[in-house]
């Protein structure tokens, strides 16, 4: 057996395993001192450091194992760290005090910490070790999981209606298996939510097309004569077809070392640790789901593991230091006791989170509890005698989370009935980020208070000095609303710049790219990073809307822009309630020949489509699937048609009456007019979406008043309105220019826009950015009609870029397999269309199936 020939001058601390537990107290370790103090060897059982298992469901949605890295390859170097993957620990020798891993290395040490981890446990059914049959833990799980579904499967099985349960169940029909769920408890997640969020979850679950069957066990993995998995049979009697079976039962401790070494177990599993995670050996430490607390619980989630992975260190740095007998005598600081089981996850695209006593077990406690089975809520409070928030269930609606699980083991400032009702309805908004005490915890992973979040000014500076939010990343919305507002008046946490000046910055600089610009323009803290929710979408507006001046690719499918634009620009479409999407071909001015009516008929039939005619004079096609957008814009592209650009915050449509040629009022052309503003101010990409609309005289049919900017025949010519609004908000729009000639009258809009884009903030309406900009509408006729700033001819330039440049999105996708290959309804499956697309006729056409289940409303029990 060979003897690592490592340097033993310095003390020896061993660590075996590298999940995110034993990360974490490698980081703790090098922040203590101890990796300058001791040598630090570690023993990694996976062929790759350590990742982050908490979201290791999004590799089947294209996050790459790389992205999912905890660790930094520098850290390891930096520090001295022995980082030995793909070789476990086999064996502990207690009494010689060495460590043998599975290539012989045999290490000495001084300190030992054992974070093995936990694994899957798989019922002792017959079958269950068939071709076919798998678990769900590991980045090699997935990969085995994956290429299976691809070329063998057509069915799966998840055992285990838990938290991985159910995210194996959304990665199996994510990868395009119809899927069954099988859960032994009488309800779905039976740890995290009661009764109530169980069949909230279920409908919900179910309304997907995945088939749940709770209150059964699995009997026997049903094989044919090679092995393969062919069926499962349940405890009730009934046999379900399957191809594949992914056992997700729960976990068990990984406690072999210690038992072979004679360390102390518990009775059920677990190596019992003391407060300060010391097994029954002192030079012995356990940390995460291999150890036993002393509070007898074995914690599954990874915030108890980070704290145990803390205790631990501090122990050891203590122990280092020389101070044994405060450790001995148990006064040392460092103490795990317990931990917060509060959890908040996404499961299959559902919000479900519960926090403190969420079972109500304390005595004399009451439940508050808010339902709606329509829209699949379910919202449950424990309170207790004196008032206090004692814990919750939150299915469907987690909005209020992270304030709600702060407010733990207090008297909330508002009636608690307020926190459960629906979004804006009673006192709910009142409790805010503001109230919350400074020694809120807000991040559980990490342990960090809202007192050491508002000590620093952005999100990447809270991460990087606090982890907090690089944890399971429920806490990132709530630590985003405690962020001191920035007094420099900056876009976001990322830039200092406002988006005006983020767009002369582009324009001057000619920058055609995201990173580019967060590394020489964003904050310190920010920049090498992802950027953020704000200015990602932003920067990748004001890219596209100067992309011809400053040589960038404008098409939103392609490279870096692609992964900066809001969700429905991904595929070109709407994205509707049902997961189907929307067809809008543009229609300039309404006008439209039978011939192209007739395609539209066409399509709308041969693909089951929703028409329906809108208020700005286009025919709107709902229920197409991702898959079906290439084949049905094929066909309109073939007719003529464009992208109406529904999905953008760009140009939606000119609207016009029939004007002078047909109605006996009217006094010019304004379907003329409109289809030539349509034409060239379309694909124009703003901070908002932008409406227009030209009526033929003072009749105002078109409705022109309530546009972004309208425009209304005289006997002289054209007036132009602008800084219109309509829906929630109204807002007439004001007269800019009066008997205006159609060279006038475009020359003034091309102005009028571009200055708008250039000096707006993001996703400000025209109408609010004419009320907000200093000086109002006499400022911006000054600057687009009497070109007091002197900018008229770059303005006019700009536009002229855009018109020139212009191409239809849809007709350049079509020509690009590339931009193609993303239209698939599973990344893994191409051709195979979403099951739980669902529709039910409706006046002689299709609307989206949903659950007609009655308002349960609010019960106080």
């Amino acid at each position: 057996m060979a003897q690592d020939p490592a340097d033993t001058a310095l003390p020896t601390l061993v660590l075996v395993g590298h999940g995110m537990v034993g990360q974490r107290f490698l980081e703790a370790a090098a922040e203590r001192g101890l990796t300058a103090s001791h040598r630090v060897v570690v023993l990694c059982e996976e062929p790759r450091p350590a990742y982050d298992r908490v979201h290791l469901t999004s590799y089947f949605s294209g996050t790459t194992p790389e992205e999912l890295s905890l660790t930094d390859p520098g850290f390891i170097q930096r520090h001295g760290i022995e980082l030995h993957v793909g070789d476990p620990a086999e064996a502990v020798d207690r009494e010689a005090r060495t460590v043998r891993a599975r290539s012989g290395l045999t290490v000495a040490y001084d300190t030992l910490v054992l974070a093995t981890g936990s694994y899957p446990f798989v019922p002792p059914v017959p079958g269950k070790d068939a071709t076919g049959c798998f678990v769900y833990r590991t980045i090699e799980d997935l990969y085995a999981i994956e290429e299976y579904a691809k070329n063998s499967a057509a069915v799966g099985a998840v055992v285990g209606g838990g938290l991985l349960g159910l995210e194996a169940a959304g990665a199996l029909k994510g990868l395009g298996l119809a899927t069954h769920i099988v859960e032994f408890a009488p309800r779905l997640m039976p740890v995290q939510v009661d009764e109530g969020g169980g069949a909230a979850l279920l409908r919900t679950i179910g309304d997907m097309g995945l088939d749940v069957h709770t209150g059964v066990g699995t009997q026997e993995v049903v094989t044919d004569a090679d092995g393969r998995v062919t069926g499962m049979r349940l405890s009730d009697g009934r046999e379900l077809a399957t191809d594949l079976v992914v056992f997700s039962a729960g976990v068990r401790p990984r406690d072999r070392l210690a038992r072979e070494s004679g360390l102390s177990v518990g009775e059920r599993g677990g190596i019992a640790v003391d407060e300060q995670c010391r097994t029954s050996d002192p030079d012995v430490y356990a940390i995460g789901e291999c150890a036993l607390a002393s509070d007898g619980r074995v914690y599954g989630l990874v915030a108890p593991g980070y704290e145990m992975a803390l205790t631990a260190a501090d122990t050891i740095a203590a122990a280092s230091a020389g101070a044994t007998d405060d450790i001995a005598s148990g006064t040392s600081p460092a103490a795990f006791t317990g931990a917060d089981l509060s959890t908040k996850l996404k499961l299959l695209g559902v919000d479900v989170a519960s926090f403190g006593d969420a079972h109500g077990t304390a005595d004399g406690c009451l439940d508050v509890v808010y339902a709606d089975a329509r829209s699949g809520t379910y919202k449950k409070l424990v309170i207790g005698g004196g008032g206090e928030l004692l814990g919750g269930i939150l299915v469907g609606d987690a909005e209020a989370y992270g304030t709600l699980r702060a407010f733990t083991g207090t008297v909330p400032p508002v009636a608690p009935e307020s926190l459960v009702l629906p979004a804006g309805a009673g006192e709910a908004a009142r409790l805010g980020p503001e109230a919350l005490p400074d020694d809120a915890v807000v991040c559980s992973c990490h342990n960090v208070t809202k007192g050491a979040i508002r000590a620093h000014s952005t999100l990447p500076e809270v991460k990087k000095c606090t982890k907090a939010g690089t944890g399971c990343g429920s806490c990132v919305k709530l630590i985003g609303q405690l962020l001191p507002k920035s007094g420099d008046g900056g876009l976001c946490g990322c830039f200092r710049h406002t988006r005006q000046e983020l767009y002369e910055i582009v324009r001057v600089r000619r920058v055609t790219g995201f990173a580019q610009l967060l590394d020489e323009y964003g904050r310190e803290a920010a920049r090498g990073g992802d950027g953020c929710e704000i200015c990602k979408p932003a920067v990748g507006s004001v890219i596209a809307s100067l992309a011809p001046s400053i040589g960038a690719d404008g098409h939103v499918l392609d490279g870096e822009q692609a992964a900066l634009q809001d969700t429905n620009d991904h595929f070109l479409a709407n994205l509707q309630k049902n997961g189907s999407y929307s067809v809008v071909p543009r229609i300039p001015g309404g006008e439209i020949t039978p011939e192209k009516l007739i395609v539209i008929g066409e399509v709308a039939r041969d693909f089951g489509l929703y028409t329906k005619i809108t208020g700005g004079q286009r025919i709107d096609l709902f229920g197409a699937r991702v898959d079906q957008l290439p084949m049905i814009w094929a066909r309109l592209v073939d007719a003529g048609f464009e992208s109406g650009h529904a999905y953008g915050k760009s140009l939606r449509t000119v609207k016009s009456c029939v004007g002078q040629s047909w109605c006996r009022y009217g006094v010019q052309d304004s379907v003329r007019m409109a289809i030539d503003l349509e034409l060239r101010y379309r694909g124009l990409r703003a901070p908002h979406k932008l409406k227009s609309a030209v009526s033929g005289c003072a009749r105002e049919c078109a409705e022109a008043q309530s546009k972004d900017f309208g425009v209304i025949a005289t006997a002289n010519g054209w007036n132009l309105y602008v800084g219109g609004n309509g829906g929630m908000t109204p807002r007439h729009a004001d007269l800019l220019a009066q008997d205006l000639s159609d060279a006038e009258l475009i020359r003034l809009i091309d102005r009028f826009l571009m200055f708008y884009i250039r000096t707006a903030d993001r996703l400000e309406r025209t109408s609010v950015w004419l009320e907000r900009v200093e000086g109002g509408l006499d400022h911006v006729r000054d600057v687009v009609v009497h070109d007091s700033l002197g900018i008229c001819d770059e303005l006019e330039t700009l536009m002229r870029a855009h018109v020139a440049h212009y191409r239809d999105e849809w007709a350049d996708t079509l020509d690009d397999p590339e931009r193609l290959a993303r239209f698939v309804s599973f990344v893994n499956a191409p051709g195979t269309p979403d099951p739980t697309i669902r529709f039910v006729p409706e006046r002689d056409q299709i609307k989206p199936e949903l659950p007609l289940i009655p308002l349960e409303g609010l019960a106080v029990r």
